[in-house]
Parts: structure tokens; C-alpha cells; sequence
């Protein structure tokens, strides 16, 4: 069967792409479009041509399969179709529902028009894999929408809707019975004036203030810190303005060039399908039916029992929202209704939907309304004999085929699971704060949980927008667990030189969305120091343990920026500065365990920290706490804010090579032993010349 099925109907032809899931712009697909195209030219009754995908999508890009393979290169290349649809003779319309993006809208910009119904997305999303649109959209793109826009649409990669579209004049038409009106454009177009190919508008893009493009540069600056491509692509669109068509493509096509050989593309492509990966589980038999989840009680009105509240909600899903104390549930009621009002003045949420939303949330005050829920999350106090008792309450309160789900970050899920008579539908569902915004689902699965209980709360996961990894049962799971190492690193490099905020500066340099200080005054110095003092950390002689953070909670009362101060005091403005009180307690911490303080670069900084990291993710890999590498680099970056452009904790650590980090762990291990060791997967790797991507595909070494 065809990838482009050709039919013609009222004297044009249609070129319908057929090619599943997604359409992409297979070697197929363009011999397809390109045969029916000259199929079209060749017969004198055809008077227009219209381009629409089959299916549930018009063309959702390139076909990132085909990258580096011969088909990527041959022809009809993309570029070559784009000349031959700009130079028809007759109209060309693309039809577009469902999305095009990518190279799918880069062909449309080069039709003579395009329609679309309401429900349709378009975008250039390049940016996300580390590459700038290579097949002429950031030259097309400005000539129907301008600069400004061009620039923001293009950097972001974000997906615009088809109203927005036909306002910034990349849509030229809304349609209702896509095919038919389509047909119709066509016919309309083919009997009237054809409007002239983009790239022959605007030849030179008029208008426009060449400080544009400093001014976008320095407002974006921070927020592209360490990422190649948005750079670029601002670079290209400024050219665009400056150079004929014919030179602006091949400075794109230059820098297209260059930004595919860089890492950064070969991590973000990495991070796409580990993406894609996900939700496939080892030993989960591709066929478990997941529960069809219809209505969830969230036990917890708090910060997190409402964000989870949410999260259901907004995807249409019933929640009862369950607290027996009625102060702290109008509180929590309160606290949703007033994100929703923010979201609702920022634009993000009609009052349509902010009044569905909030009516899917039923506060309730007993366990005895809970009904016919398919779900419960617990969301209270990180307290075990706590957890347990709500477990036995919801144990007797919901049907016997709800799942029970706990939001803990760290607890023992068997221990909790054993206050039931359901362990098999018991797991762990570690939402990240905050729950209505944060992507991270960490699904725990303990000793006797089901296959079908795990399939479930993946496919939840999805449903609700999440990205849903699943986590062996050990204190901390797979993120904390990495994240707790990582503190104790950077405790010990300020111990022996460095202070709060050259380690926040130096993790922030290596792409970290934050430093682990300011993380830390921004969640509360108290959440980490409950954790130590039940983990009993102070009291190991295995380990070395740095007692500066509990000296700011314990004896100076510093709990963040909720008491005013912690790692950092904060000015009028909320700005954090430097503290004497800190800086005082780290020098005496310093005398105390006999360190002579020395100075270290942010090089060295970063790389200790990513050292560290990497070590316990190895060990997480060890005990089998995570399935393979890619699920890490998921947690890391979704949840903690490891760079995506280093395509995640386990890729980053592939591009220094396990042989370099057994390298310098072995250094570390020689001089310091309470603080670093050598994995014996590490050893193996190396000896067996493996990467640590060979897990993701194979699985740990024999």
C-alpha cells in the first residue's frame, strides 16, 4: 500500500498520507507526495492540488528514525519537495488537522495556502532536540507572522493552535469539514489569483528594528543558559531579514549542519525516546490491562493533596478531596480555587474551565463518602504509623478493586502496604511540588504489588499529563535517593572550602535549573532534616556526615525562605544574599573536623557534585531500583532539574565514559572511603566496553 493514496474529486487531485502513527516524512512519504505531484501537473483535467494527512494528523514532522540512516539523504529530500511544490503552476493547499509540525508545517509553508479546522496545532519544535527548522522555516515563518513573533514561536518550539495561527496569518483559513472545504479552497483557488509562494513575500522582511534581536537575546539569556540551538536560531531568523532567500538557506542550512553534529542534539534526541521508552516495563506483559480509573479520593488537603487534586481534575477526572480536619479542607479548597483564579488571569484557563475544574473537586470530610472511587492517593505528613493508619481506613473505605496509592518520597511502600489486606494494589505514587505543575510521577512498586496495579498507575500517569517512571522500594526510590547523595557532596565541598552560594553558582554553570542550596531554602531546610534525623545519619560510622545544615535548623531556627532565612538571608525584594550567621557556622564546622579550607573552581565543583550523582545512580542500577539508565535521566531531569540538553544524568555521564568516571572514582575512593567507592557494575562496564546506554537496550551485564 501507497504512503499517499491519490484520488481527484471536482478537479483536484488530493494526495492523502497515509503512513501510521504519525505521518512523519518518511523516504516514503515524500516519494509518495512527490509521484502524486507530478502525477497532478501531468493531467490537464487537475486544476489544484490538496495536501491532507490520513488518520488523526496531517504530517507531525520528520521521521527522527530515518536520522543518520541513507533514507535521511535521499531523494526527493525534503527541500527538493518543497522547490517542486513552489514552483507548481497550480495551487497547492495543505489541509491540516491534527498537527503539523516541524518539517510537516516547513511543507505547508511552502503550499500556496493553508486551511485547517478549529482543533489543529501547528509549530516548528526543533529547539527540543537540540536543532534549529532546517528546511527553510526560520525564513518562511517571519514572512507571514513578523519578526517578534517568528522569534518566540521558533525559540520555544511551542505548539500554536489553529485560531491563533489564522490570526498570526500562518492558517489562511478555518475550516469545519476539512476534505470537502478544502476541495473547495482548492477549486476557489484554482479559478481565481494564486497567491504567490511565502519565500516570494516580504523578499527582503521590511520594518524591522535590528535591536530586536539584541534586546530577545538578553531577556532569554538566562533561561537558554548552556543550550547551542535557541542562539542559533535567533542568528538565522536575523538573517532572514538582512540576506536574499537564496543566502538566508544556506546560512540555515550551515548552521542546521552544525547544530546536528553537536552533542546537544545527540542528547535530546537521546531524551526523546527515552521519553517514548518510559512506560514500557521489563517484566509488565505488554498486554496488562490497566484499571480504568473514573474517580480518585486524594486523602491530604494540603500543598500536595490539592496539586494532586488538580492534576486529576484538569484532566476531567472526579476527585474527592479528603481531610477530617475542616479547617485545614477549606484551606486546601481555598488554595486550589485561588491557583485557578491565577491561572484564569494569566490567560492559561477559560472560566469555562476553570469552573468545570473546580467542580470536579468534592471535598469531603469522613471516610465514610467516599463511594465507588477506582483510586486513592494518600498526600499527608511524612510519618509511617500516620501513613499505615490512613491505609487501614482506606483499605475498609473503598471497593476492593481500587488501587491504594501513597504520595510518599521515601517511606518503605511494604511496610505501608502491610496495614492492608491489598498489598498486590498497593504502590507508591510520588507526585513532585508542585503536583499540578511538576511532569515527575515516580510509580513505586513493593514486594507484592500487581502487574495490573503498575500498569495502571503508568497509564493514569499519562492521562493526567505526567511522565511516569517506575521505582524499586529502598529509601529515597530513585530521585531523592540520587538527590540526598548529591547534598552530601556539595555539604563536604563546602566543609573543606567552598561556601553556599559558589556551589549554587557552580551547578547552576553546568545547567542545573537551580543550585542545591537555593533548592533547599525554597522547600524548606526542615523537610531534608527530618529525613536525616529518621535515616539516624548522624550516628553512622560508615559515612561522612556534615553537620552545618543541622546546626541552621537546630540551633539558628533557619528553615528557608518561610522563616526569612537559611542557607541565604533575603532582602526587602526577596533577593537571597550571603549570611554572617551561615558563613560563621561553616568555618567552625571547618575547625571542628580539622579541614584546612581550599579554594576549588566551578569546574571542579560541578564535576565533584555530577561525580557523586553518578555513583549512586550506579547503585540504583545495581540493585535493580530502576529498570535501566534512560528511566534515571528521566527522574533527573523532570524532577530535579538535571539540564535536558545533557540528555539527562546516565547520557551525560556516557558522554565523559564510564572509564573516565571509574577513573576518578578510584582517585576520590583512594583518599576519601567513607565517601566514595567504586560500583561493580562500573568495573564490569568498563572491562566489558560497554556504555552505560548498552542497559537500555540489553539490561544489566551478566
Amino acid at each position: 500500500m501507497s504512503a499517499v493514496e491519490y484520488t481527484v474529486e471536482n478537479q483536484v487531485a488530493v494526495l492523502s498520507v497515509t503512513y501510521p502513527p504519525v505521518n512523519a516524512l518518511s523516504l516514503a512519504v515524500r516519494t509518495g507526495l512527490s509521484e502524486g505531484l507530478a502525477r497532478a501537473l501531468a493531467d490537464e483535467a487537475v486544476k489544484a492540488v490538496v495536501v491532507i494527512g490520513g488518520g488523526t494528523t496531517f504530517i507531525a514532522g520528520a521521521d527522527i528514525s530515518e536520522f543518520g540512516t541513507p533514507n535521511s539523504a535521499a531523494e526527493p529530500r525534503l527541500q527538493t519537495l518543497q522547490a517542486a511544490f513552489e514552483a507548481s503552476a497550480k495551487p497547492i493547499i495543505a489541509a491540516i488537522h491534527g498537527t503539523a509540525l516541524g518539517g510537516g508545517l516547513e511543507l505547508a509553508l511552502t503550499a500556496h495556502a493553508r486551511v485547517a479546522i478549529g482543533s489543529a496545532k501547528v509549530g516548528l519544535p526543533e529547539v527540543k532536540l537540540g536543532l534549529l527548522p532546517g528546511a527553510g522555516g526560520t525564513i518562511r515563518l517571519p514572512r507571514l507572522t513578523g519578526v517578534e513573533v517568528a522569534l518566540e514561536a521558533i525559540t520555544t518550539g511551542r505548539h500554536i493552535g489553529a485560531v491563533e495561527a489564522n490570526k498570526l496569518g500562518i492558517i489562511d483559513a478555518l475550516v469545519f469539514d476539512l476534505r470537502a472545504d478544502a476541495i473547495g479552497y482548492a477549486f476557489k483557488l484554482a479559478n481565481a489569483r494564486t497567491p504567490p509562494p511565502v519565500r516570494d513575500r516580504n523578499a527582503r522582511i521590511t520594518d524591522v528594528d535590528p535591536g530586536i534581536f539584541a534586546d530577545f537575546r538578553a531577556r532569554n539569556s538566562k533561561k537558554w543558559r548552556g543550550q547551542i540551538a535557541p542562539a542559533r536560531i535567533v542568528d538565522v531568523i536575523e538573517a532572514a531579514t538582512t540576506l536574499s532567500f537564496a543566502d538566508a538557506k544556506d546560512f540555515e542550512n550551515a548552521q542546521f549542519a552544525g547544530l546536528m553534529a553537536s552533542e546537544q542534539r545527540k542528547a535530546l534526541i537521546h531524551y526523546f525516546f527515552a521519553e517514548r521508552e518510559a512506560r514500557k516495563i521489563p517484566d509488565v506483559p505488554a498486554d496488562t490491562k490497566p484499571l480504568a480509573v473514573r474517580k480518585v479520593v486524594v486523602v491530604g488537603s494540603g500543598l500536595m493533596g490539592g496539586g494532586i487534586a488538580m492534576s486529576f481534575a484538569n484532566a476531567g477526572i472526579a476527585v474527592k478531596l479528603l481531610d477530617i480536619n475542616a479547617e485545614a479542607l477549606d484551606r486546601g479548597m481555598g488554595a486550589v480555587k485561588k491557583t485557578y483564579e491565577t491561572s484564569l488571569g494569566r490567560g492559561s484557563i477559560s472560566q469555562a474551565q476553570m469552573e468545570e475544574r473546580i467542580g470536579l473537586i468534592e471535598p469531603v470530610d469522613s471516610y465514610e463518602n467516599l463511594g465507588d472511587v477506582d483510586m486513592a492517593i494518600e498526600a499527608v505528613f511524612e510519618e509511617m504509623e500516620l501513613k499505615r493508619s490512613i491505609f487501614a481506613l482506606l483499605d475498609k473505605a473503598t471497593p476492593p478493586h481500587a488501587i491504594l496509592g501513597t504520595n510518599t518520597s521515601s517511606l518503605d511502600i511494604d511496610q505501608i502496604a502491610s496495614a492492608t489486606c491489598r498489598p498486590d494494589k498497593v504502590i507508591g505514587a510520588h507526585f513532585f511540588s508542585p503536583a499540578n505543575v511538576m511532569k515527575l510521577l515516580e510509580a513505586v512498586r513493593g514486594a507484592k504489588t500487581s502487574a495490573e496495579t503498575i500498569a495502571t498507575v503508568m497509564a493514569v500517569g499519562k492521562q493526567i499529563g505526567k511522565t511516569p517512571i517506575l521505582a524499586g522500594n529502598c529509601d529515597g526510590f530513585i530521585g531523592n535517593r540520587i538527590l540526598s547523595r548529591y547534598r552530601q557532596a556539595v555539604d563536604m565541598l563546602m566543609l573543606e572550602g567552598s561556601c553556599p552560594l559558589g556551589v549554587d553558582i557552580s551547578m547552576r554553570g553546568f545547567g542545573m535549573a537551580m543550585g542545591p542550596y537555593e533548592a533547599q531554602d525554597m522547600s524548606g531546610l526542615d523537610i531534608a532534616y527530618a529525613n536525616r534525623k529518621r535515616q539516624n545519619l548522624r550516628d553512622r560510622t560508615d559515612i561522612r556526615y556534615v553537620t552545618i545544615a543541622d546546626t541552621l535548623v537546630e540551633d539558628l531556627g533557619r528553615l528557608g525562605r518561610k522563616t526569612g532565612g537559611g542557607w541565604y538571608d533575603y532582602d526587602a525584594q526577596g533577593k537571597p544574599v550571603e549570611s554572617d550567621a551561615v558563613t560563621h557556622a561553616i568555618y567552625q564546622a571547618s575547625d571542628k573536623a580539622g579541614v584546612t579550607r581550599i579554594a576549588r573552581s566551578k569546574k571542579e565543583i560541578a564535576e565533584r557534585a555530577f561525580l557523586a550523582m553518578i555513583m549512586e545512580a550506579i547503585r540504583i542500577l545495581e540493585e535493580g531500583i530502576a529498570a535501566r539508565p534512560q528511566d534515571i535521566d528521566l527522574v533527573m531531569v523532570h524532577g530535579f532539574g538535571f539540564p535536558r540538553w545533557r540528555g539527562g544524568l546516565m547520557h551525560a555521564a556516557d558522554v565523559l565514559t564510564p572509564r573516565v568516571i571509574l577513573s576518578r572514582l578510584e582517585a576520590l575512593a583512594a583518599t576519601d572511603p567513607l565517601s566514595w567507592s567504586v560500583p561493580a557494575l562500573l568495573r564490569q562496564l568498563v572491562i566489558q566496553g560497554r556504555s552505560f546506554d548498552s542497559l537500555n537496550q540489553i539490561g544489566a551485564p551478566a
